[in-house]
């Protein structure tokens, strides 16, 4: 029987964007390869982008990407230990060095877009650090992840049940 809409899908059936426009998900991947070259010219490491991808992530709820970037945090060399402490890194104490805390703070800031002021303040403190090659790249890292944190959130991406890889244990 037909729905409201007129289909004979239920509403709640998730619409994966993804599948629905092949093309421009093969944009993004190429838009995010672009990234990744340009985060790797400037110095970033995989392991700081992917603490960057988990904590925009976690800002915006998307357990899709939690679920993939963890794994990818592990491969990357990052310890579990860091990864449940992320979402406080702020708070740690020596657990996160001076470059990934001002990493972190442009990623919340990119992420959060908080007032004009504090969003100008997180980045002008980055910029004291970090050189404004690394200082865009890390912000390109950050949009690109809040695109594709929308693109799953929308299409409501399963998390399937995995094992976590032996990095899991560090």
């Amino acid at each position: 029987m037909p729905d409201r809409y007129g289909s004979d899908m239920a509403v709640s059936d998730p619409l994966f964007l993804d599948k629905t426009n092949p093309e421009l998900w093969n944009s993004i991947g190429k838009f995010s390869a672009q990234v990744a070259k340009s985060y790797r010219a400037a110095g970033i490491s995989d392991r700081t982008a992917e603490l960057i991808n988990l904590r925009v992530s976690q800002i915006n709820g998307c357990a899709y990407c939690l679920d993939l970037h963890t794994r990818k945090a592990l491969a990357a060399g990052e310890t579990m230990q860091r990864i449940v402490l992320l979402s406080t890194w702020d708070e740690c104490g020596g657990h996160f060095d001076e470059f990934e805390c001002a990493a972190l703070a442009i990623a919340e800031a990119t992420t959060d877009l908080p007032c004009p002021e504090e969003r100008i303040a997180a980045v002008a403190s980055a910029r004291l650090l970090l050189p404004d090659e690394q200082v865009a790249a890390i912000q390109w890292i950050a949009v690109a992840m809040n695109a594709f944190n929308r693109i799953s959130i929308l299409s409501r991406h399963p998390v399937k049940e995995k094992e976590l890889s032996q990095g899991a244990s560090k």
